[in-house]
């Protein structure tokens, strides 16, 4: 995808010599992009990288460990593949934070390789996943006769793995094609870009990549508005058709559908809209000075947003799946039982004492009054 081919095509500062270099297109040289904001982007990612592991990973969980014997849906199978996408792109952040943080050369070209190839991979397999979502919920609400090929369950696991096979097959020509073709790098250039390694035919994959994947972008974002505008307008339809009724089941039922399509489609335009909407003009303008510094950090901040969704997507596996809030509902059940339990058992307990110390009360009461009666006697027997 876009970013499959590495962070940027800004242009590299030489710092071994001191001048600056042309960028690799041979546009004219460009001043050094300054990095100061540098620490604040390695706080972002480290803070959405221990964020995401933890709710992405007890996703997983969740999905994998606790509850194999549940029948799975389609849905259920995307929303998977979509919590495994986010888990692999929180593992990515590390590298992107060394890419950030270290000057050394072996760390700059296994990030470049590897980790930006990776990152992205993952960045357009949530989007993918997304978008199969929205287009599942759109046809189980607006088309509810019938079974539709999305629907179902295996058709989900070949969709699923054609997905991952396609992404994994641009990667690995990416990855392939630098390492083969890479510039040689003595030091690291004073961005974190990593157009310095590109070469020429790495350049013309770089474009033809960018332009697949934003056209697959467009496409999903063009498809999460109409399946949105869709079911907001059966539901127009069907209190036209029943007015005065708006809490009928069937109006709250298309009204909680709308509500959830409006939380998809709003994490997906927060998380990725800016980045497609910077990367563009950041391709095709990098040959212009004016405009490096302004791009460079617009560039990294969106960078920022969309690494976000791996922290908002636990947000869709709640409202979408039915097994994942019955999962969570299920431990809120168990704790209170337990809790329950204890404090029954802590009860009993107490109840057991009291009664032991009442019985033991009422046997020396006894015992008193049978001495006392004792008493009484012998001293009427002595009178006699």
């Amino acid at each position: 995808m876009s970013g499959l081919v590495g962070e940027g095509v800004a242009s590299s500062f030489n710092q071994s010599s001191g001048v600056n270099r042309s960028d690799g297109d041979g546009s004219a040289p460009c001043g050094r992009v300054d990095t100061s904001a540098h620490l604040f982007f390695m706080l972002v990612c480290s803070l959405v990288f221990l964020v995401g592991l933890v709710l992405n990973g007890f996703t997983l969980k969740v999905y994998f460990c606790r509850a194999p014997q549940q029948v799975s849906s389609s849905v259920t199978v995307y929303l998977k593949n979509l919590a495994a996408a986010d888990f692999l792109l929180s593992l990515c952040l590390p590298l992107r934070i060394a890419n950030y943080a270290s000057s050394s050369v072996p760390v700059r070209q296994v990030y470049c390789h590897f980790g930006a190839s990776a990152f992205y991979l993952n960045m357009y397999a949530s989007i993918l996943f997304m978008g199969y979502i929205a287009a599942n919920r759109y046809l189980k609400i607006v088309h509810p006769l019938g079974t539709h090929i999305l629907q179902r369950v295996r058709a989900a696991y070949i969709i699923s793995t054609v997905t991952w096979v396609s992404l994994l097959a641009s990667t690995g020509v990416y990855v392939t094609l630098s390492l083969v073709t890479q510039r040689p790098l003595t030091s690291v250039p004073g961005t974190v870009s990593c157009d310095a390694l590109h070469s020429a035919e790495l350049s013309l994959l770089y474009k033809i990549i960018h332009s697949c994947s934003a056209t697959v972008f467009f496409s999903v974002l063009v498809s999460l508005v109409f399946f949105y505008s869709s079911i907001s307008r059966r539901l127009t339809l069907a209190q036209r058709k029943q007015p005065g009724r708006a809490s009928s089941p069937g109006s709250k039922k298309l009204a909680k559908s709308r509500r959830n399509m409006l939380v998809l489609v709003t994490v997906f335009c927060v998380c990725f809209v800016p980045y497609h909407l910077v990367r563009l003009p950041y391709t095709f303008l990098r040959g212009r000075c004016a405009w490096r510094q302004a791009f460079f950090y617009l560039k990294e901040l969106t960078v920022m947003a969309s690494a976000l969704n791996v922290c908002l997507d636990p947000l869709i596996y709640f409202i979408f799946c039915k097994a994942f809030r019955a999962q969570l509902s299920l431990r809120r059940v168990f704790s209170a039982t337990q809790a329950a339990t204890q404090a029954a058992t802590q009860g009993a307990t107490q109840a057991a004492g009291e009664e032991r110390r009442t019985s033991e009360g009422r046997l020396s009461v006894a015992k008193i009054e049978r001495k006392t009666s004792f008493g009484v006697a012998a001293r009427r027997s002595s009178v006699l």
